[in-house]
């Protein structure tokens, strides 16, 4: 593995919060086009810092699958067609990093109230749910050292709280040893950052650590629908 290096924030992500805080004054598509070369100045720097974040994951993780900042992005826009009461565009650029087919992506997210590094599955389809309550009733005990891990712990707190199922899910019994995290629709972790800490020049060196240590994590949940 290559040494550890160090990037600087660029100096534009003070542009990107500021186009983010004016978009949300300015929540349309008149006020967008207006300002759509703002907009492609704050996304190609977002673009350009992915691709280095994208390079220096891949030299600490072996798996690592390459995902380009083109590739990674997320657009901008809200799906009025699903929920049309949102408002027209996010107040956040984000992406996917380490973004395999068919598995839980390494989430990068720059907004303006917060800021936040998240991975796993948020409510997965029944069969990749099954296939994760399958592992876990195998080898749930992996999982647990894994998340009770005490510096996982202080990162992320935990597992992600979403809704879970009152009783066991079907084929399993209630007074199974590993029930709390069959009963879970979400496998997921998160850790949030305030803006402050988003503009200071570490910021880069608090993702390799978060990335560092939601990886054991995210290789179980890979492995439970891969192997």
């Amino acid at each position: 593995m290559e040494p550890f290096k160090v990037y600087q924030l660029p100096k534009d992500f003070h542009n990107l919060v500021n186009f983010l805080k004016e978009l949300q004054k300015n929540n349309n598509k008149d006020w967008m086009d207006t300002h759509r070369k703002w907009y492609k100045e704050v996304r190609n720097d977002f673009i350009e810092w992915l691709d280095r974040m994208n390079d220096q994951l891949a030299t600490i993780d072996d798996d690592y699958y390459d995902t380009p900042g083109k590739k990674g992005i997320n657009r901008i826009n809200n799906n009025l067609m699903f929920h049309p009461h949102k408002p027209v565009y996010k107040d956040h650029f984000g992406a996917g990093l380490d973004k395999r087919p068919g598995t839980g992506d390494f989430y990068v997210e720059i907004g303006i109230e917060r800021s936040l590094f998240a991975g796993g599955l948020w409510r997965p389809d029944p069969k990749t749910l099954r296939s994760l309550r399958d592992a876990i009733d195998y080898d749930g005990e992996k999982l647990k050292k894994i998340i009770d891990k005490p510096s996982f712990k202080k990162t992320f707190g935990g597992l992600y709280e979403d809704e879970k199922l009152v009783k066991a899910p079907k084929g399993f019994s209630n007074d199974h040893p590993h029930i709390d995290l069959l009963r879970n629709k979400t496998f997921a972790v998160a850790v949030a950052f305030s803006t402050k800490e988003v503009l200071q020049d570490d910021f880069d060196k608090k993702l390799i650590r978060v990335y560092r240590e939601m990886l054991p994590f995210r290789r179980y949940l890979s492995n439970a629908l891969t192997v």
